[in-house]
């Protein structure tokens, strides 16, 4: 068994873009899969980079890295390299991939002469991002906000640990108008294919609904809010899962224009 881990070749893009998701005919996920590319490439020359794993030339996971201060995500600091997302598939499970992946990213953070490492680890019983399997690699709980936990690795004795952005939104109604307030980002797959949802049930209601848009990649948008992803509407945010029904979000608009008549 033959075990590579490297940076994200042409080959490599659709797997990436596409979140693991090849080939399932999903035309939301095709459609965000090149526009995600697109700005992880654009940001490559501040720092990103994307380890892709392979098993005997199948592909088994990867990780994104990029420097702290261009993460579009609820984590800030300085000096340090953030990896939002780590996926491993689960038939692989035994080999290692994550470790391996973990390991290439220290190895990048040490390469770009960065202060240490650090993710969003969840404490809870759920695949995604479980922050025990990190702390089990060495990391360190450095903020702590429910379930939710920042973790991290120092590798100079200077560096200073991270924290989560404190959250700063206020609903701005507009007379005789539903507003929908969207905060998203293209880094994620998820988010990306979110937000196109929104704006094509938004232009189902003309000129009744106004769509505010708060994109995360920004990161004078990202400090101001500190919010990479939600959904509110007439300022009550919606609960989204994956991704927000069509139908959940044309109910919620429902009830706003109800209230409003």
């Amino acid at each position: 068994m033959r075990i590579i881990i490297r940076d994200m070749t042409k080959v490599d893009e659709y797997y990436v873009g596409t979140c693991t998701h090849v080939n399932e005919n999903n035309i939301e996920r095709e459609k965000s899969a090149p526009r995600r590319i697109s700005w992880l490439r654009s940001m490559e020359k501040y720092g990103l980079r994307v380890k892709v794993a392979l098993v005997d030339n199948i592909h088994a996971g990867f990780l994104y890295i990029m420097p702290i201060e261009i993460n579009p995500w609820q984590i800030q600091g300085r000096e340090l390299m953030v990896f939002p997302c780590l996926v491993s598939h689960s038939k692989f499970s035994k080999n290692g991939i994550g470790k391996k992946l973990v390991k290439t990213a220290e190895e990048e953070t040490k390469r770009q002469d960065r202060k240490g490492i650090a993710t969003i680890g969840y404490f809870w019983d759920f695949w995604f991002m479980p922050a025990e399997y990190f702390l089990k690699l060495g990391f360190k709980v450095a903020e702590k906000r429910g379930e939710e936990a920042i973790l991290w690795k120092q590798f100079d004795q200077n560096a200073e640990p991270p924290h989560f952005r404190e959250e700063n939104y206020n609903f701005k109604p507009i007379r005789g108008k539903i507003v929908i307030d969207l905060f998203w980002n293209r880094f994620c797959l998820t988010s990306d294919v979110e937000a196109q949802r929104v704006r094509e049930v938004v232009s189902e209601y003309g000129n009744d609904v106004i769509l505010n848009e708060f994109s995360a990649v920004d990161q004078k948008i990202l400090q101001q809010y500190g919010i990479e992803r939600r959904i509110y509407v007439n300022g009550e945010m919606i609960e989204v899962g994956p991704e927000v029904e069509k139908s959940k979000l044309r109910e919620a608009i429902k009830n706003a224009l109800n209230k409003s008549n």
